[in-house]
């Protein structure tokens, strides 16, 4: 019980990581120790075991699927999303340059520790770290689009967007906020729109399980490279997670909302406002320090 308690919380920090543009439940996932177990249980759903499910044989099918495991960690994530969706709205609108600061220092930490998993560096691996780096940049200078709010597309952004949410240091959130959807979906877990939910979690069922298969195999024939790769994705990330953005330019969406464009990084004396330099160092420092406090929980053999 206590086993499985410990996976809920985890599945509670992966959810709030996955509701923050910018952030990703998978760097939670692989800092907390199950990332590979989550990755390997995902991609257990498959033909074989569905037959299992199909012809009535549902204790087997759950073993199969490491079910225990996979419940509680998607118990926690939805207990995460649905409690804490609106607090995060708020703070990202209110005080963005302390969830920002938070999320930076704990950003930086994780990049640390998953390049710690690297057992040898060699010209592969520092070739897929510098890879990752780019294309983790190039994602979060990419302006937000506005697009159409089908069932086909909400389907697809699902799909898309959980690939995303297990690979650490992409985020499904900011995914989501470069096909514009990322308001239209918090605002349908905010307002229980059951309908758009049921959707979306569809296209994001499809998706996972696709994607996971491609990262196992990835994960057991490129060990070093793929990780590698993940930790770039964290480095060029931080780009987007950068506590102080002045706002270039702005944009009106369909619903006559004034919203940011273009934003550029800049020092806090440039910063367009009050930086809270202060309480900035201090969120950063806890987020880079409870890091490694979950390291040491995670490989306590207790838990």
């Amino acid at each position: 019980m206590k086993k499985y308690l410990i996976l809920i919380l985890k599945g509670i920090g992966m959810g709030a990581a996955d509701v923050i543009p910018g952030v990703s439940g998978g760097t939670i996932a692989f800092i907390s120790g199950i990332y590979e177990e989550l990755v390997e249980s995902i991609k257990s759903i498959n033909v074989k075991s569905l037959k299992l499910l199909f012809s009535g044989k549902v204790a087997a099918f759950w073993k199969a699927v490491n079910g225990n495991f996979l419940l509680s960690v998607v118990a926690g994530i939805g207990i995460s999303v649905v409690s804490l969706a609106k607090l995060l709205k708020y703070i990202l609108e209110n005080h963005p340059e302390m969830i920002w600061s938070f999320f930076f220092g704990l950003i930086v930490a994780s990049a640390i520790y998953v390049s710690r998993q690297i057992k040898t560096w060699n010209a592969a691996t520092i070739v897929s770290l510098i890879a990752g780096i780019v294309v983790a940049y190039v994602i979060t200078e990419i302006s937000p689009a506005e697009t159409t709010n089908a069932p086909w597309f909400i389907f697809l952004s699902g799909a898309i967007a959980i690939c995303a949410m297990i690979l650490p240091g992409i985020s499904g959130s900011f995914i989501l906020l470069l096909l514009g959807k990322y308001a239209y979906i918090i605002g349908a877990v905010s307002d229980f729109k059951l309908g758009i939910l049921f959707i979306f979690l569809a296209g994001a069922l499809v998706g996972i399980i696709g994607f996971s298969n491609f990262l196992s195999w990835l994960l057991k024939k490129y060990h070093g490279q793929t990780i590698a790769l993940l930790a770039g994705f964290m480095i060029g990330s931080l780009n987007k997670v950068w506590p102080w953005k002045n706002t270039i330019s702005t944009f009106i969406d369909r619903h006559g909302i004034e919203k940011p464009l273009v934003q550029q990084n800049v020092l806090p004396g440039n910063y367009l406002g009050d930086p809270h330099l202060f309480w900035a160092i201090v969120l950063a420092v806890t987020g880079f320090v409870l890091i490694f406090v979950v390291e040491r929980f995670a490989n306590d053999k207790k838990l």
